[in-house]
C-alpha cells in the first residue's frame, strides 16, 4: 500500500461546540485535502445541524503523512457513537466553544478518552471569532482548570476560528507532532465495523479503524459475532485501492456474498477465530465522579463499535465499587462482544444514561464465576493482567490446550509476559499440573507395585486412577516419558514400573518356581497350560511365577499349546530346517512322527509354525514358510 502514514485524529467535546465546522474548516480548500470530503451525510443532520453519526475525511500534514479524521457527536444521548468512533484513534482534537467554556459533555468526554486509553492530543477553542481576548483568556483557564489531572494536562490549547481561519495553520503544527499509537501490528487481522453501505456495482462495502493484522485482497474474512464468512473483493484507504491495509489504518472492506443488514456496526471483521464471549473477565474503574455502583448492577458495556446490555459482578469481597476504585471483576452479557485481551472499554447505566467507568478486557475466555470463589478469581484476574498467562492453564486444567490453540492465546498475551506452557503428549498443560500428574503416576505406580509385587510392571493402561482419568492416552504416555527421561519410571514393552522396583523372591517362592521351570522342561513340544501349572505348583502364586520366568526368558508359551522351554522351540526350528532339506512338504504324520506328538498335540503346533511363517498351509500338508531360521 501507500507509502503514507496514517495518524488517526478524533474530534470531542460538547454539542455544538464546533466539532463538526473546525473539521471542516481544516479539510475544505486547503491544499492535500479531498476537496469532495463530507461530513455531514444524514438529511437529519443537516436540518438540525448536529452530528447524530460518525464522520470522516482526511487531509495530509505538511510532513507527508495523511491524518484521518473521525467527528463524533456531542449530544449526550449519543455517547456509544462517540465511543465507537474514539475507540480506533490515536490522538484527539477536544473542541470547546470560548462562549461557553467546558459543559458537562467535555468533562464526560474526557473521561470517556481516558478510559479508552488515548493519551495524546490538544485542546481548541472554537468560536474565537464570537468573543474578545479577555473571554479567550478566561476559557483558556477553564480549559486547564477542566483537563488538570487527565491526559491532557499540559497539552496545547489553540485558540481557533471555524470563519475566520484563525489559529488554524498553528493547529496543523500542533498536529505534526502527533505520532502513532502502539497497535497490534502483529496477529489476527481485526476492524470493529463503524459504517456499512451499498456501493452500486460493488455491493456492501464496511469502513473502520484496523486494530490489529494485517489483510491482504482477496482474502476470507469471518464476521463476529455472527460468524458469517466473506471474501474481500477490494480494500480502500481514503479512496484510494489498495493491496494491503495494516494496524493503524482506516479502511474501506468490499465484502463478496454479504448484504448490508448482515454487517450492522458492532460487527468485527476478522482474519481469523476471535472470541466472542458473554462472560469476561476485567480490571474496571469506576469514575470519581459516579455515584457506587453495586455488584451485580445491571450496565450497558461499549467496546470497539458494539454494545451490550449486562451486569458487573465485582471479583472481590464488595458489595458497592466506591468512586474513583479500581476492582478487578467479571461482566455477564445479554449478547456477545467480539473482544481479546487489552481491548478497552466503557460502562454507562442503562437508565438513566450515564458513564459509570471503564477498564481493560482481561480473559475472554473466562469461565462463569461463583460468589464463592470471588476472591480467588479476583487474585487470577490482577495476575492475569499482570502478564502471568499461567492462569489461562490453570483454568484449563486436565483438558490443557491442544498446540495450535495455545498458540493463538500466546499471540494475545499480555507484553513481557512468558510461555508457561509444558507440552505433555498432545497438549499444552501447566507446570503445576504437570507435576502432579508425575505424581500421580508414581503414586500409582507404587500402589500397584504393592498390590502385585509379584508382577514386573503394570500395563499403563491400567495407570487412571485420579486426575490420571481424565486426561488423553497421549497426555499419560507423555508423563510417562518425562519420568523416563527423569530415570524415575522404567518402560520395558507394555510394562511400566518404578525405577525402584524390582521383584524380590522369597525363598519358598524360589522353590516353587524351580519347580514350575522343571516340570515345563519335562513336558518337552506337549507344553504345560497355565491351568497345569496351577495345579502342579499348588501355590496361589503360581500364574505370577510363570509370568517372570517368561520375562526373564526360560519360558515361551506357544498359542494352543501352553507353557515351553525355549530350546524345545529351537529344537523345533533345526528339525524343520533339516526335514525340508530332505523333503519338499510336511504332512502331520510327519511332524508326529519327527517329535513324537499325539495328533492332539501336533494340530496346535502346525498352527502356530502356520503363524510364525515357519511353514506355509497347502491343502492338508505344508510347504516351508518364509520366515524359518535356517541353520546355514
Amino acid at each position: 500500500m501507500s507509502a503514507v502514514t496514517e495518524l488517526v485524529v478524533g474530534t470531542a467535546g460538547h454539542i455544538d461546540h464546533g466539532k463538526t465546522s473546525l473539521v471542516k474548516a481544516l479539510t475544505s480548500g486547503r491544499p492535500g485535502v479531498d476537496p469532495g470530503a463530507r461530513l455531514d451525510r444524514l438529511p437529519e443532520e443537516k436540518k438540525r445541524g448536529i452530528t447524530i453519526t460518525l464522520g470522516f475525511t482526511h487531509q495530509d500534514l505538511p510532513d507527508g503523512r495523511r491524518v484521518g479524521w473521525i467527528d463524533v457527536p456531542g449530544h449526550e444521548r449519543l455517547v456509544r457513537t462517540m465511543v465507537a468512533g474514539a475507540g480506533g484513534i490515536d490522538a484527539v482534537v477536544l473542541c470547546v466553544s470560548a462562549s461557553e467554556g467546558a459543559m458537562p459533555q467535555t468533562r464526560e468526554h474526557l473521561a470517556i478518552l481516558d478510559l479508552l486509553g488515548v493519551r495524546a492530543g490538544c485542546v481548541v477553542l472554537t468560536m474565537c471569532d464570537l468573543v474578545d481576548d479577555e473571554m479567550i483568556e478566561l476559557a483558556t483557564e477553564d480549559v486547564r482548570d477542566t483537563v488538570r489531572g487527565t491526559f491532557l494536562e499540559g497539552a496545547p490549547i489553540v485558540p481557533c476560528s471555524a470563519v475566520t481561519g484563525a489559529g488554524l495553520d498553528t493547529l496543523v503544527a500542533v498536529l505534526s507532532t502527533f505520532t502513532r499509537a502502539e497497535r497490534g501490528r502483529q496477529g489476527v487481522f481485526r476492524m470493529p465495523v463503524d459504517r456499512g453501505f451499498v456501493r452500486p456495482g460493488f455491493g456492501t462495502v464496511v469502513t473502520g479503524t484496523v486494530w490489529s493484522g494485517a489483510l491482504t485482497d482477496g482474502s476470507l474474512v469471518t464476521l463476529y459475532p455472527d460468524g458469517e464468512s466473506a471474501r474481500v473483493r477490494g480494500i480502500h484507504v481514503h479512496g484510494a485501492a489498495v493491496s494491503e491495509v495494516r494496524a493503524g489504518f482506516r479502511a474501506a472492506i468490499n465484502l463478496a456474498g454479504i448484504e448490508r443488514d448482515e454487517v450492522p456496526r458492532g460487527t468485527v471483521v476478522a482474519g481469523g477465530a476471535l472470541p466472542c464471549p458473554h462472560v469476561i473477565d476485567v480490571t474496571y474503574r469506576h469514575l470519581a465522579g459516579s455515584a457506587p455502583i453495586e455488584d451485580g448492577a445491571p450496565v450497558r458495556a461499549l467496546l470497539g463499535t458494539g454494545e451490550a446490555l449486562g451486569y458487573l459482578h465485582v471479583a472481590a469481597d464488595l458489595e458497592e465499587v466506591e468512586p474513583g476504585t479500581t476492582v478487578s471483576g467479571q461482566l455477564r452479557l445479554d449478547a456477545p462482544l467480539p473482544c481479546l485481551p487489552g481491548d478497552r472499554f466503557v460502562l454507562r447505566r442503562p437508565s438513566p444514561e450515564e458513564t459509570l467507568g471503564g477498564g481493560v478486557v482481561v480473559d475472554p475466555w473466562a469461565p462463569r464465576m461463583r460468589k464463592r470463589d470471588r476472591v480467588e478469581v479476583g487474585d487470577a484476574i490482577t495476575r492475569l493482567a499482570g502478564g502471568d498467562v499461567a492462569v489461562w492453564l490453570e483454568r484449563a486444567g486436565p483438558a490443557g490446550f491442544a498446540p495450535a490453540e495455545w498458540a493463538d492465546r500466546l499471540a494475545v498475551r499480555p507484553a513481557g509476559s512468558g510461555d508457561p506452557g509444558v507440552m505433555v503428549g498432545d497438549r499444552v498443560l501447566g507446570a503445576a499440573l504437570v507435576a502432579r500428574l508425575e505424581a500421580l503416576m508414581l503414586a500409582a505406580l507404587s500402589a500397584y507395585h504393592l498390590e502385585h509385587p509379584l508382577v514386573p510392571g503394570a500395563n499403563r493402561r491400567e495407570l487412571k486412577g485420579g486426575m490420571l482419568a481424565a486426561v488423553t492416552d497421549k497426555v499419560r504416555d507423555g508423563v510417562i516419558e518425562r519420568l523416563v527421561l527423569a530415570d524415575q519410571v522404567v518402560v520395558s514393552g507394555p510394562l511400566v514400573r518404578r525405577a525402584d522396583f524390582a521383584v524380590r523372591l522369597t525363598s519358598a517362592q524360589e522353590a516353587a518356581q524351580g519347580a514350575i521351570l522343571a516340570a515345563i522342561v519335562e513336558s518337552g513340544l506337549v507344553g504345560m497350560t497355565t491351568k497345569a501349572v496351577v495345579e502342579r505348583a499348588a501355590t496361589p502364586d503360581a500364574v505370577a511365577l510363570v509370568h517372570l520366568l517368561e520375562g526373564a526368558g526360560k519360558v515361551v508359551e506357544l498359542s494352543g499349546i501352553g507353557w515351553v522351554v525355549p530350546s524345545a522351540v529351537d529344537g523345533v526350528a533345526a528339525a524343520l530346517d533339516r526335514h525340508f532339506a530332505a523333503q519338499s512338504v510336511l504332512t502331520t504324520a510327519d511332524l508326529k512322527e519327527l517329535f513324537g506328538l499325539s495328533r492332539k498335540t501336533a494340530i496346535p503346533l502346525l498352527e502356530w509354525l502356520d503363524r510364525r511363517r515357519w511353514t506355509r498351509r497347502v491343502g492338508d500338508e505344508r510347504v516351508l514358510g518364509d520366515q524359518l531360521p535356517r541353520s546355514g
